[in-house]
């Protein structure tokens, strides 16, 4: 149960309230409303990053489900690994990052988690995974992973701190999910 009760709509005027139905209606916006400069924020960057980025999409959701399980964060980890498998992760690589295994990735996918790691664990990325990512994926790519990585710290962060309710699905979920 949430820390806080989700934002009231009554107390908001009508135009927000459409804001809020148009991001879904689902707990992380509804909590989120509370501070609705933030939440306007929040949702450009989020989409910026989702759809408009040139980071392939798959190693995008590798390093956010990479978040989310090292943030041990039920409700970001069920979201992404639905939208991982929607832009072509297979099963076998949401399982390994579920039991914290590489073998159904790539080498680029593997540079893709050891940044990742790094990042959450450290700060900073060594200076030997920075540079081969880097070069693999080139700058723009780079710095798009970066910021998600970044983005979705403060995700798995929001979303354990307000204890924000889980969706339609994620108690089945985390029956099996490793979390």
């Amino acid at each position: 149960m949430a820390r806080i009760p989700y934002y009231d709509p009554s107390t908001r005027d009508p135009k927000f309230n459409e804001l809020v139905g148009k991001l879904g209606g689902i707990g992380i916006y509804r909590m989120m409303a509370h501070a609705e400069g933030a939440l306007k924020g929040f949702g450009r960057l989020g989409n910026a990053l989702l759809f408009n980025g040139r980071l392939d999409p798959v190693l995008r959701e590798i390093a956010i489900i990479r978040v989310g399980r090292l943030s041990r964060a039920s409700y970001e980890v069920f979201q992404h690994e639905r939208i991982g498998r929607k832009v072509g992760m297979s099963d076998a690589m949401i399982a390994a990052l579920r039991d914290g295994g590489e073998a159904p990735f790539n080498d680029l996918q593997k540079l893709v988690l050891r940044l990742t790691d790094e990042i959450v664990t450290n700060v900073k990325a060594s200076d030997a995974t920075f540079a081969a990512l880097d070069k693999a994926i080139g700058h723009e790519a780079m710095v798009e992973l970066v910021i998600a990585i970044g983005y979705y710290m403060m995700v798995s962060r929001f979303l354990e701190n307000f204890e924000v309710d889980g969706e339609p699905g994620q108690s089945d979920w985390l029956k099996t999910a490793n979390i």
